[in-house]
């Protein structure tokens, strides 16, 4: 069974490109071995910082895009 695909148009979450430049613009910065716990650990620090009441990055994200 097959699902023809070419008339989806997917859309990027607001937010999530600026999310993810983050996250290279330190992966390059940094240099990190396991880019993978490397992210990990990335969106952790962010995550306490939403939680702790700061910025929520992609909220934050979202309004430079619009």
């Amino acid at each position: 069974m097959s699902i023809a695909a070419a008339n989806t148009r997917l859309r990027v979450p607001a937010g999530f490109r600026n999310l993810l430049e983050g996250l290279a613009r330190e992966v390059l910065r940094e240099q990190p071995t396991d880019i993978v716990a490397f992210a990990a650990e990335y969106f952790q620090r962010l995550l306490e910082q939403r939680e702790a009441g700061g910025v929520d990055p992609v909220a934050w994200g979202a309004m430079l895009e619009d």
